[in-house]
């Protein structure tokens, strides 16, 4: 079985058009999927063991420490002259990506025998820096340890994590860049009622957006990506605006002409715990690396980059039609925040808004049928109240991410 794979896989690198190795590779994902990196909660004690595995094989290196002395870690692999650096969980509290860069290296590492990605190792060296702020992570914020936001000081490079992302920028000098995120559920793939499974941007590298040699690189990149996936991930691929900031890491690697791809983890339904979606973001790495390690990607027209549908904010997270409060009718959408409690995330449902025919989607929506609802315990509720029962006609029903 696993030579018929290996001449599946070999035979995707030359034929842009062709799906199947995408149906094999997931179909294969579970046999390298770390199973011992699950949930949302990811910091630098549960990579510590996947790490010590890789660097059997692997040339692995702590490149510095962060503010609190956590060691910051890069792996590299393969040896061929295009140069890939890429960086996971530069926010602490996004790891879906983190997940997925010990997936792919994982799939390195078990079938490394594979034609396929023996063709992208032969072609690419690639840097991968899983956990850049694992003081975040072990706090599970988006800043560091100082309440800096690392993605904010590409400028001033006032923190250590900062300084040694860009030492190792200056120092490797790669030929493209993947920085990994998540992104919020509020997203769709543009005005539909679908969500942002995946979002890709390529920064702008200035205020006039320019399109140039480098991004139009990245925009090919993406483009290719967002063909192999779209029978796997279909209407559920967006794309971020390109607003110009050059306090950002994207827009500041793309400025000095390395074509930079974001890559942004989002909703998957029901998959509060980004599992899944994880499956896609690996798919999308490896679709990324192909594309550029057989150049591919030059098969493709820049311009289908902006044929991918444009970010929204659409979506809540649950929304109540037609409810009857306090002798009214309106629509009530709810949040889920994520709170970090005994290493664990909890998603507590908040009242965000409040109005009649709210123009917005909601992952789970439920039809209050004009009937009477309130919180259990009280007689009515207003935005910004933590809600986890509602009442609805004498019945309780509980509002949260597992059955949602």
């Amino acid at each position: 079985m696993f030579t018929i794979v290996t001449v599946e896989l070999f035979t995707f690198v030359t034929m842009r058009n062709e799906t199947k190795f995408y149906l094999d590779f997931i179909r294969l994902y579970s046999s390298f999927k770390v199973l011992e990196l699950n949930g949302r909660y990811i910091n630098y004690s549960h990579i510590e063991k996947p790490l010590q595995r890789l660097s059997s094989k692997f040339r692995t290196t702590v490149i510095g420490h962060s503010t609190l002395g956590i060691p910051i870690s890069s792996i590299f692999v393969g040896s061929g002259k295009i140069k890939i650096l890429a960086w996971s969980q530069m926010h602490g509290n996004e790891s879906t990506t983190t997940k997925a860069v010990f997936d792919l290296l994982n799939g390195f590492y078990q079938y490394e025998e594979n034609d396929f990605l023996k063709n992208i190792l032969e072609r690419c060296t690639l840097q991968i820096i899983p956990m850049l702020n694992p003081d975040g992570a072990k706090a599970y914020t988006r800043e560091n340890a100082n309440k800096i936001d690392l993605n904010r000081d590409a400028k001033k490079l006032t923190e250590i994590e900062s300084q040694l992302l860009r030492s190792e920028f200056e120092r490797f000098q790669p030929d493209f860049c993947f920085n990994l995120h998540d992104q919020r559920t509020i997203f769709s793939a543009g005005d539909q009622t679908f969500p942002a499974t995946l979002s890709f941007l390529t920064p702008a590298m200035d205020q006039a957006r320019t399109i140039t040699p480098s991004r139009i690189k990245s925009m090919q990149v993406i483009a290719a990506i967002a063909e192999d996936l779209h029978e796997l991930l279909p209407k559920q691929i967006g794309r971020y605006d390109d607003a110009f900031n050059d306090n950002c890491t994207g827009d500041s690697f793309q400025s000095l002409f390395v074509p930079t791809i974001l890559f942004e983890a989002g909703h998957y339904k029901g998959d509060y715990q980004r599992e899944k979606t994880r499956e896609f973001v690996v798919a999308a790495m490896f679709s990324g690396l192909n594309a550029i390690a057989s150049e591919t990607y030059n098969d493709l027209e820049f311009q289908d980059y902006f044929e991918i549908p444009e970010n929204k904010k659409l979506f809540y997270d649950v929304i109540l039609r037609e409810a009857k409060l306090n002798g009214e009718i309106a629509d009530v959408a709810i949040q889920f925040k994520e709170v970090l409690t005994k290493n664990k995330i909890e998603f507590v449902p908040i009242i965000e808004k409040i109005a009649p025919n709210l123009p917005f989607y909601g992952h789970k929506e439920i039809d209050c049928g004009k009937e009477k609802v309130s919180l259990e315990g009280q007689k009515s509720f207003s935005e910004n109240d933590l809600v986890s029962n509602i009442i609805l006609n004498n019945e309780v029903l509980a509002i949260n991410c597992e059955n949602n």
